[in-house]
């Protein structure tokens, strides 16, 4: 049976990571990072993907009216609906994307992305409102867990295995403001 003298000398979890958790972490990171870069740069130049050319947002397109406006279920549809392609919310999400994006690709701010991916999320989340549109799971699904990663990169420093964190961790603003890590 262990004593607590024995469980105080146990490391802590975070002491534990190893070097192939680190390095699987960084290829979430970069991979995750890679998703919201991606659908920025579909969003505005129209790869064809998701946005075909002549919807893209450098061709007059809206990176949010066709989602928003195509909403059916859920108690804030309406509100949703109002917004949708609003100037203010193409900007908002697209240099949200944009700057998740960048962050986890870098592994620089992660806490700053871990709570706008968190947020973005979540609002995509209450969009699509899973608990009545038919969704496979109507509780976690890509949304909740996207959210979920970007807070675990943020808290495990993912940013320092194979990205920039450690050099913008010691950056004397970053020193000082420790939010920015």
């Amino acid at each position: 049976m262990a004593t607590i003298t024995h469980l105080e000398t146990v490391e802590a979890p975070g002491a534990m990571l190893t070097r192939s958790g680190a390095r699987a972490l960084a290829v979430l990171r970069i991979a995750t990072g890679f998703v919201f870069l991606w659908a920025f740069l579909d969003k505005t130049l129209g790869f064809g993907y998701a946005t075909p050319a002549e919807r893209a947002w450098i061709n007059g397109g809206s990176p949010t009216k066709g989602f928003l406006s195509s909403l059916e279920t859920g108690p804030f549809t309406g509100f949703f609906h109002d917004i949708a392609g609003a100037g203010w919310a193409n900007w908002l999400f697209m240099l949200g994307l944009l700057g998740i994006g960048i962050a986890l690709i870098l592994g620089v701010g992660l806490r700053i992305a871990a709570v706008a991916s968190a947020l973005m999320m979540a609002f995509m989340w209450v969009a699509e409102w899973p608990l009545a549109s038919g969704s496979s799971n109507p509780v976690v699904d890509y949304h909740v867990i996207y959210a979920i990663g970007g807070v675990v990169l943020a808290l495990t420093y993912a940013g320092h295995t194979w990205g920039l964190g450690r050099w913008w961790a010691a950056l004397p603003l970053v020193q000082k403001n420790r939010w920015l890590i």
